[in-house]
């Protein structure tokens, strides 16, 4: 028998994330390393937890095959209920019918016989490729306080940036009284954060209607949130004060790592009333050897740290060899680094093999390197230089 939910979280996780090169081209974003231990799609899921949402529809597409099994039951995350949980949501065939999500109002619109069989009062919308700890409740609540038919999570943001978003501009009230999705002059820095609360049988009645014009995009920000402001909805703004960071490119992605390095991170990972989740995979201690020097960084388990590593961020069971300098650097898991390397403002992807002597990057450009990359012996990757999944260098 299926329990009735007072609202039911829907978590867009199927995103390309081209902008992030080549470490998405075997993953979708969601499912990219962060922190030393996590991955993307942990925040969000973990919010929903922290925040008493136990019913979660996760709405895969782009490489896929990752992020499904690192979701699995849902359980790290304690989702797993057997009357909700977390459930992997790809498209799917109806009777003669399949196609792939063509926008995010599509993607939920596809999967409103899920929705339905909770007969929520609301449903949350969510991106998956977000860094931030949010109690969704809070937001709820004072959508209902509201009495509104929508609620945007907006977030302030430098105003050079703000014609990356969509900006949204508001009464005194809080009451929305314009969306602007991505303008290249916004009036505002007020920015949409992806995040929004919606009556259930409000939007449904607007995803079928955009479903039914052959002309849309299928997006909520090009299209549903401006047919529901024109049409005189009760939409508000909740303004988050958080911590809340795009990691939509690679320089984004490096900042953010970098800044858990601060004595006073803006993202408190210790707080124990507002965990993050993730899986645990179970690696012994790291072990930092003799002669070995490890300042201001992150040190996953099951490293093995011979060399000297400073301002990075190393992923469990990395190896750094004797002689190696590793700066201002993210090393994801399994990675192995031989003797008397130098890698410096770096990202490298899962299970890279670096033979003695490798040169990677530079102070300035951000260098990276794909999963699985083999660097034979005093091989050099240039700074700012992206390598393909899978390649083999050699010494020039």
């Amino acid at each position: 028998m299926i329990t009735k939910k007072r609202c039911v979280a829907m978590l867009l996780a199927g995103g390309q994330g081209s902008r992030l090169g080549v470490l998405t081209k075997k993953r979708a974003k969601p499912a990219v390393p962060y922190g030393g231990k996590y991955k993307i799609i942990d925040f969000p899921l973990s919010n929903c937890a922290n925040s008493g949402i136990d019913t979660v529809g996760v709405l895969t597409q782009y490489e896929p095959l990752e992020l499904n099994e690192y979701v699995g039951t849902g359980a790290p995350w304690d989702l797993d209920a057997s009357s909700g949980g977390a459930l992997v949501l790809p498209p799917y065939m109806s009777g003669q019918k399949g196609e792939w999500y063509s926008g995010t109002a599509n993607a939920i619109y596809q999967n409103i016989n899920f929705i339905e069989r909770y007969d929520p009062d609301y449903i949350l919308v969510l991106s998956g490729d977000h860094i931030y700890k949010m109690d969704y409740s809070k937001m709820i609540d004072y959508h209902r306080e509201k009495g509104a038919d929508a609620t945007i999570a907006v977030i302030e943001v430098p105003m050079e940036e703000a014609s990356r978003f969509g900006i949204v501009n508001t009464d005194e009230e809080g009451r929305i009284v314009e969306f602007e999705e991505k303008p290249p002059a916004p009036k505002s820095n007020t920015a949409s954060m992806g995040i929004y609360v919606f009556n259930w049988k409000t939007i449904r009645s607007y995803l079928m209607q955009d479903n039914d014009d052959p002309h849309s995009d299928n997006d909520f920000g090009k299209n549903v949130l401006p047919a529901m402001l024109a049409a005189g909805e009760k939409m508000y703004a909740y303004v988050f004060k958080g911590y809340w960071k795009d990691v939509g490119t690679i320089e984004s992605l490096w900042e953010s790592n970098m800044e858990l390095l601060d004595e006073t991170p803006q993202l408190d990972l210790h707080e124990d009333g507002f965990r993050v989740y993730t899986r645990n995979y179970a690696k012994p201690p790291h072990y930092i050897g003799d002669g070995a020097r490890v300042k201001n960084s992150i040190i996953g388990d099951g490293c093995k740290v011979l060399g000297e590593v400073e301002n990075s961020v190393l992923f469990p069971g990395v190896t750094i060899g004797r002689g190696t300098t590793v700066r201002d650097s993210i090393i994801m898991q399994e990675s192995d680094i031989g003797k008397a390397c130098t890698i410096d403002r770096a990202i490298i992807d899962e299970e890279v093999t670096c033979e003695d002597g490798v040169v990677i990057g530079g102070d300035k450009k951000i260098t990276v390197v794909g999963t699985g990359v083999y660097a034979t012996k005093n091989s050099v990757i240039a700074e700012g230089d992206m390598i393909e999944p899978g390649r083999v260098l050699k010494q020039d």
